[in-house]
């Protein structure tokens, strides 16, 4: 567990991490709209999660792009 990796590494890394994490905020936006009228619980969850995945979206957006995205 003591691999070390170059910055292009780190860089991409951090760059499928963003990726999955757009794919996992649709996902889970999608669900929450889905469950809405069916299942109010499951789609406050779905919500939940959508949420948190927006914050890991800030966090690596101002780690790639430090100062571009608005606050």
């Amino acid at each position: 567990m003591t691999d070390v990796v170059d910055s292009d590494e780190l860089l991409r890394r951090m760059h499928r991490a963003r990726a999955c994490a757009l794919e996992e905020r649709r996902s889970w936006r999608a669900r929450s709209e889905d469950l809405r009228s069916s299942d109010p619980e499951a789609a406050r969850e779905a919500a939940v999660r959508t949420v948190a995945y927006e914050a890991v979206l800030r966090v690596l957006d101002e780690v790639l792009t430090p100062g571009r995205n608005p606050g």
